[in-house]
């Protein structure tokens, strides 16, 4: 089984990927395979609603990075979607390959179906609900299971590192990771 991570934070190696790399050790102790992608390093268009990808199972426009994210996106047992909060929503970069992707999956029924998604927020001050509602939203509406937990999806924390002293945060994340980790496993049996 693989997970995918996908960071939506413009910030490298920030609150956001420590987010997901708590999850991801939760995975790993199950023997889930992982792979971080972080949209810092990744230019994704937004989407030009042409359609044209129907049929096609990914976008048609190859001159981003777009195709090769949602490409791991589909291979994938589970996805992990993640943000900081920016105007009390999710990043423009993971807006950006929502739309994108939400359009692709939508012209090619089924493609993301019965995958496992996780949601999670990196939150100085508010917004956190509102973000992990946007990316909850995009794995409903595209037939995944989705994965909760204790408490809701978000820890708080401005500066790099300051997540880890969100205990209770990052409690949750640990039975985000092992929550996942066992919907998987029952999936795939």
């Amino acid at each position: 089984m693989k997970v995918i991570g996908i960071n939506g934070s413009a910030r490298k190696n920030g609150n956001t990927a420590i987010l997901i790399h708590t999850i991801f050790e939760e995975l790993n102790k199950k023997g889930v395979e992982t792979e971080l992608i972080q949209l810092a390093d990744v230019d994704i268009e937004p989407c030009r609603a042409c359609f044209a990808c129907k049929g096609k199972d990914n976008c048609v426009f190859r001159k981003d990075g777009f195709a090769e994210v949602f490409s791991k996106m589909v291979e994938a047992d589970g996805i992990i979607l993640g943000s900081s909060v920016y105007s009390a929503d999710v990043s423009s970069r993971m807006k950006a390959l929502l739309d994108r992707g939400g359009v692709v999956a939508a012209t090619n029924p089924g493609i993301l179906k019965h995958k496992v998604g996780v949601a999670v927020a990196a939150v100085r001050r508010a917004g956190g609900m509102t973000s992990v509602d946007t990316m909850n939203h995009f794995f409903l509406n595209k037939e995944m299971i989705v994965i909760g937990s204790i408490y809701w999806n978000m820890v708080y924390g401005r500066e790099i590192g300051d997540v880890l002293n969100d205990d209770e945060g990052i409690a949750n994340m640990r039975n985000l990771g092992q929550n996942m980790a066992s919907i998987m496993s029952k999936l795939n049996s």
